[in-house]
């Protein structure tokens, strides 16, 4: 292929003793001519091959059915009304409802309805104790910028806002909802040039006044990359406020006793833990952590005691499982009228639902009706009750809610299914195990159709691999499409994730990135061994820590596959913490400022591993011009890097999107993402849609 012309800047930087070429650092600035001129070629190039797949047609017809298959969230029950979000075939996003306690149902917020253009996103939403106001923010263009609203439930009436800063907010109402605490950055002009992003405080708003007039509760000092969380007690007693730096797996928590003098007192401090903790109707302080347990447990204590705030007075309700990582809780009332606690604990990736006694006695029951698969949230209503819902999904069953009761503990009752707009493929899977070159046991979800030989075929290796998040069965229409086409799609639970609690997470951060890489390799050779596919069938996608993953792998192991989808991707690793959100992963990744954790980003940042002379993979690109989280900067250096660098004739191509960012998107915009993907991955590994 002929690609645009790409200048090579002679830019060798000395950092830290090392010799650090950047030939393509005039593509780090959007608003260069240079670049501009550069993306536009780029676009032309991508629009071209795009259009000229011969799966594209095929796959887009079979996505749109799929991708508008719909999604139901799991209730939040506040004084009998359920506050949840559905989303039914045909509607670009979801709209958030409210069911009334005589079973009407109304929507609350419409995205559509406020932007025709499809453009606006819900990005979080909080009731009020009393369900009659309710918090909620939206963000537009995909810059996930959220602006925080109050409206009256009954009416429908906005009350308040846009209240601008409010990225990354919880909510926490006190009795009344005449007053919030809620998470805000300081304005631009009070912080640095280049830190707009950061400095967030904790304030206390009442609703109607002026945001600027909040009390100040806490954040003046901290690290300017803390993020912060707030909760409150019911009765509206108990503040916790919980603090992070950046993405590090480890949390500071004070507790404030509002009815008291107010002052928030440390929980936990300096402790390399995660702690969640909050005060539940039955007074006692309850506290989900891995603290001395890496896969989880939940204990309790009393918040009005500080002298059973240290660790050892903590009392175990669920205590660390030896299989399974704790990720989820609701408080029941069990089926002995005491209190209970419905549980989810994932093992190898696959989520299971217990009951355990809320005095601390054991488990109770197992939810044997819950089949394999995952448990995205359970809730129950904070004053009590027998009953709980939980949110399912498995490889082919859209987002959907299933009902508990404690009459029948063992048993589950479908409550809301997603409607599905189109046929779902009959689709196997299999579970194996890849071997690591340090003799890790890697778990891999196999999927195929049922009716597909076992014959070598097209595959797609998908991973992410970092930031605590697991890989768990989940309904993925990009997968469905290739399965139904008669290919094989596979998902690797990698180091880096949280499929084996924390200890799993952090053998694949910093200096043990490589090990993710590693893994995903191996996964690789795994299916190549077991014959499922060989690597001119083997293709590999991932998107933001995962667009890394497979950068990685494409730099170190091009002979091992013929194509890779690498969307919204961190791909230069020395200067990653200079854009977007990048300062906040340097607990992750390690930062370019320490010489030693230098030495790590290099030995693997994909940007600094292309050789010229090789014969890489084709490889698509796929970048977000909204993206404020990974700027699409890393997307184009690598590109243009590869296109000067291959020997091979398999396409190297940038597709760029507008108005768009890294998180939330209308699904007609995901229909032609997914469609344009899986047609450049089928075209470079012999998979023919039409006739699948």
């Amino acid at each position: 292929m002929r690609y645009p012309d790409a200048p090579r800047l002679d830019l060798v930087e000395q950092l830290s003793g090392l010799r650090v070429a950047d030939p393509y650092r005039w593509l780090e600035d959007a608003e260069d001519p240079r670049t501009q001129a550069w993306a536009a070629a780029q676009d032309e190039l991508a629009a071209g091959l795009l259009a000229g797949l011969p799966g594209r047609p095929a796959f887009a017809a079979r996505l749109d059915q799929l991708v508008r298959s719909g999604a139901v969230g799991v209730p939040v029950w506040r004084a009998g009304r359920a506050f949840s979000t559905r989303r039914d075939p045909g509607q670009e996003h979801a709209v958030l409802r409210v069911t009334e306690p005589d079973g009407s149902v109304r929507v609350l917020v419409d995205p559509m309805a406020l932007d025709p253009a499809g453009t606006t996103t819900l990005d979080a939403w909080s009731p009020s104790w009393e369900g009659d106001r309710l918090a909620y923010q939206l963000s537009v263009g995909g810059d996930e910028e959220s602006q925080l609203y109050v409206l009256d439930v009954a009416t429908g009436e906005v009350l308040e806002g846009p209240i601008d800063r409010c990225r990354y907010s919880p909510v926490a109402w006190l009795p009344g909802g005449e007053e919030l605490f809620h998470v805000r950055r300081l304005a631009p002009d009070l912080v640095p040039a280049g830190e707009e992003q950061f400095h967030r405080r904790v304030w206390r708003h009442r609703v109607g006044t002026d945001p600027d007039t909040d009390v100040l509760v806490h954040g003046e000092g901290a690290d300017p990359a803390t993020y912060f969380g707030a909760r409150t007690s019911a009765d509206g007693r108990w503040l916790v406020v919980s603090a992070s730096v950046g993405t590090a797996p480890r949390d500071d928590v004070w507790l404030a006793d509002l009815a008291g003098d107010g002052v928030l007192r440390e929980l936990q401090v300096g402790v390399d833990a995660q702690l969640s903790a909050w005060v539940a109707r039955d007074g006692r302080l309850w506290l989900h952590t891995d603290r001395d347990a890496p896969r989880g447990r939940l204990a309790v204590t009393d918040p009005a005691d500080p002298a059973t705030w240290v660790p050892a007075a903590w009392r175990d309700v669920v205590p660390q499982q030896a299989d399974g990582v704790l990720s989820d809780v609701a408080l029941v009332d069990g089926p002995d009228g005491g209190l209970g606690v419905l549980a989810v604990h994932a093992v190898d990736a696959t989520d299971r639902l217990s009951l355990w006694a809320g005095d601390g006695s054991g488990r109770l029951a197992e939810v044997t009706a819950l089949r394999p698969g995952s448990v995205s949230a359970v809730s129950a209503p904070p004053e009590g009750g027998t009953s709980a819902w939980v949110g399912f999904t498995d490889h082919a069953t859209p987002p959907s809610v299933l009902r508990w009761d404690a009459a029948d503990p063992a048993a589950l009752a479908s409550y809301e299914q997603a409607p599905v707009a189109g046929e779902v493929p009959d689709v196997r899977v299999v579970e194996t195990h890849a071997t690591s070159p340090d003799g890790t046991p890697v778990h891999l979800f196999v999927l195929s159709s049922a009716g597909t030989p076992d014959t070598p075929r097209p595959t797609v290796l998908y991973g992410y691999g970092g930031f605590n998040v697991p890989l768990t069965p989940a309904y993925s229409a990009q997968a469905l499409a290739w399965v139904a086409a008669g290919g094989v799609w596979v998902v690797a639970n990698l180091r880096g994730g949280s499929e084996h609690g924390e200890e799993w997470h952090r053998a694949g951060m910093r200096e043990r990135k490589q090990n993710v890489f590693d893994d995903f390799a191996a996964a690789a050779e795994h299916l190549v061994a077991d014959g499922w596919t060989t690597p001119p069938r083997l293709a590999v996608m991932g998107g933001s820590n995962g667009g890394l993953l497979v950068g990685a792998l494409t730099t170190q192991r091009p002979d091992l596959v013929a194509a890779v989808v690498c969307s919204a991707p961190l791909l230069d690793m020395v200067r990653y913490e200079l854009f977007g959100l990048g300062r906040t992963w340097n607990d992750e990744y390690g930062t370019a400022a320490d010489p030693e954790q230098l030495r790590w980003l290099l030995g693997y940042s994909p940007y600094h591993r292309v050789v010229e002379g090789t014969a890489y993979p084709a490889v698509l690109f796929t970048t977000f011009e909204s993206d404020t989280r990974v700027d699409p900067l890393h997307a184009r250096k690598l590109a243009a890097a590869l296109q000067h660098a291959t020997t091979a004739e398999a396409p190297i191509v940038l597709r760029r999107e507008l108005a768009v960012g890294h998180g939330a998107r209308a699904v007609s915009r995901t229909v032609g993402l997914a469609a344009d993907q899986l047609a450049f991955l089928a075209a470079h590994t012999g998979l023919e849609p039409s006739r699948g």
